[in-house]
């Protein structure tokens, strides 16, 4: 079968800009949805966005699981980590590591080539240990386990509250 560069220089394009828009919206969504991410991003001048993907009860659709953290999660196959700045729309990509059975197609002379994907590759082939390293600003483990310890409490006071409500209502 002969391929049309042209056709699939195209198509890759229109993938890769869906595929943004996806995380763009995980990411965006994880930001400024999530109670937890809310409530991390009033005490941390950084969050994690953790993404990792799962495959449905039906065995064959992939859905991306977004985490919010303050702290960087061991690296891993399969995985998507960002850092974002508190209460910004800024974005920096900590690594984006497909299975490793795709990492060849991210090769240099491939459509699908990735300066991103094969830094990510690397990093981890060769430097696993710096991709796990904490980064300037990050908190300490004390501060880390506090907020949560915090967060925690602060959620717990609200389920109670909203039991105590609905309680009345009746």
């Amino acid at each position: 079968m002969k391929i049309n560069r042209l056709e699939t220089h195209d198509r890759l394009l229109h993938f890769k800009q869906d595929q943004a828009s996806v995380i763009s919206q995980g990411v965006d969504e994880c930001l400024k949805s999530n109670p937890l991410s809310l409530a991390l991003q009033e005490r941390s001048a950084y969050i994690y966005i953790f993404a990792h993907p799962r495959t449905a009860d039906d065995g064959v659709t992939k859905r991306l699981l977004w985490q919010p953290r303050l702290s960087k999660p061991a690296p891993q196959t399969n995985s998507y980590l960002f850092r974002a700045p508190s209460h910004t729309d800024l974005l920096e990509i900590c690594w984006i590591l497909p299975p490793k059975e795709m990492w060849e197609q991210y090769n240099k002379g491939n459509v699908t080539e990735s300066d991103v994907v094969l830094w990510s590759i690397d990093q981890f082939k060769n430097h696993k240990e710096l991709l796990a390293q904490s980064m300037e600003g990050d908190l300490s483990k004390d501060q880390i386990a506090n907020i949560y310890r915090q967060i925690g409490r602060e959620m717990d006071q609200d389920k109670q509250l909203n039991v105590l409500k609905s309680t009345q209502a009746i």
